[in-house]
């Protein structure tokens, strides 16, 4: 059978483009349109921590970024900025880059400030490496239970993570459940079956301890939810 050809198909491809930008503009302008910021780009106001080891930078595009740790000397033990206020059920949005030998840093939720230290204890979305190992998007309880509570395949990992440029991490929390994703692929599904965990705290922003390092954190959105039973 003799088909009649295609003609003028060639305008498709850019068809498909333009209607792929509006798609993905729609979902960030629906998540900027529902969500609120919890860094104004202008000052650490709604977080308390400890100065010296938190400012605000511009980052290569000119976009405000908190800036956790230094690369001009070791960091004497781990450090947070932590909002000022408490966060239960809730879906959290940001982008981190490491820059130095570190390789280790991360954020903080649903946890609390450990009385007469530095330390905060709570859930973690890791961020960096453990050896060779890494453990970008995987859930770690610090100060508490002390170990991973989860982490993902880690061939996988090394393929969705981008090495010294920024990540996107994003935490969902409802009621036991927590799930975090890793440039959009899901690396953690986790319910919690202790029921003395609370499901509530701050969000902190960390530095961990060890070599030079610098955490640089931007575009840090979060929204609140109620929970339906």
């Amino acid at each position: 059978m003799t088909g009649t050809p295609l003609k003028n198909h060639r305008p498709l491809l850019p068809l498909v483009l333009v209607l792929c930008a509006a798609f993905t503009a729609t979902a960030d302008d629906d998540w900027q349109s529902r969500s609120l910021p919890l860094f104004d780009e202008h000052s650490l106001a709604g977080w308390e921590g400890n100065a010296y080891w938190f400012r605000i930078e511009n980052d290569e595009s000119g976009t405000a970024a908190v800036v956790a740790g230094r690369l001009d000397q070791k960091i004497p033990h781990n450090e947070f900025l932590c909002t000022t206020q408490n966060y239960d059920n809730f879906e959290l949005r940001y982008e981190v880059k490491l820059v130095g030998k570190g390789q280790n840093a991360g954020v903080q939720f649903r946890s609390k400030r450990v009385k007469g230290t530095t330390e905060v204890s709570g859930y973690q979305a890791d961020a960096g490496q453990v050896g060779d190992r890494p453990v970008w998007g995987a859930l770690y309880d610090e100060s508490r239970r002390r170990k991973m509570l989860a982490e993902g395949n880690a061939d996988e990992v090394r393929q969705w993570v981008k090495q010294d440029d920024w990540n996107q991490l994003r935490v969902v929390c409802r009621d036991r459940h927590i799930q975090i994703f890793l440039n959009g692929e899901k690396s953690i599904d986790y319910t919690e079956t202790d029921d003395s965990i609370p499901g509530y705290g701050v969000i902190g922003l960390q530095i961990h301890s060890g070599p030079p390092t610098e955490a640089w954190y931007r575009n840090i959105r979060v929204q609140q939810f109620q929970v339906t039973k």
